[in-house]
């Protein structure tokens, strides 16, 4: 019988919850940006959508050392965040969210942008014109047409969140117990003499976490999809 172990239990509730978190957090800015982009004509469009997209392109080692300048401890936000309001965001799991959010968010905003364009503007210019304000339009309307791509654009933030690596070691460390997840878990593992059993469970639990999220995207998509 395959038993977790205490080490891959807390990685995998580790895991889960950052990702979680990453994607909560990030999910609402991710739905504007992308709102904004799909369907707002503006002088610097393209130089923002370059932006959102940078953490694409960049290293992630590149984004957690620039998350560590500017929002560590020292950093210019950072400081504040703890001196007004006792926040410390490096060396803990919710640096470790941060962390994975900035990462994949680009591939969220993706997603969804695909996802609203795919909407035919006419659809949600009849609602105005029978009445309906863009808020009530973009819930009425939009958000239901949108739905299936939104899904995909969680589940791919979702898992890579999930796998994020070189952005978390970067900007909070390997801390066991609080932000030592699954890629953090294994590569530490790798490390350790006689740690090739457990680093290969690690990797076969983070296939199966990854697999399980796409599949449930695809299933997911495909039903709302049918009763859209």
């Amino acid at each position: 019988m395959f038993a977790l172990t205490p080490l891959e239990t807390e990685a995998i509730r580790l895991s889960l919850l950052v990702s979680a978190w990453a994607v909560l957090g990030s999910l609402p800015f991710g739905i504007a940006c992308a709102w904004l982009l799909a369907r707002v004509s503006f002088p610097g469009k393209v130089l923002v959508d370059g932006l959102i997209h940078l953490p694409l392109v960049l290293p992630p080692v590149v984004v957690g050392y620039g998350l560590l300048v500017g929002l560590g401890r020292r950093g210019p936000i950072g400081s504040r965040l703890f001196d007004w309001f006792g926040i410390t965001l490096s060396f803990n799991w919710k640096g470790a969210a941060l962390a994975s959010a900035v990462i994949a968010f680009p591939l969220l905003v993706r997603a969804i942008r695909l996802s609203i364009e795919a909407v035919d503007p006419k659809l949600e210019q009849a609602a105005r014109t029978l009445g309906a304000g863009p808020f009530r339009t973009f819930f009425r309307i939009t958000l239901p047409l949108m739905m299936p791509g939104l899904i995909a654009g969680i589940v791919l933030s979702f898992a890579r969140s999930l796998s994020e690596f070189g952005a978390t070691i970067t900007f909070v460390s390997s801390i066991p117990g609080e932000t030592r997840t699954l890629p953090l878990a294994l590569y530490a593992l790798t490390q350790t003499p006689d740690g090739e059993a457990q680093a290969f469970r690690l990797c076969v639990i983070s296939v199966l976490l990854a697999l399980a999220a796409l599949v449930g995207s695809e299933i997911l998509s495909k039903w709302m999809t049918k009763r859209a």
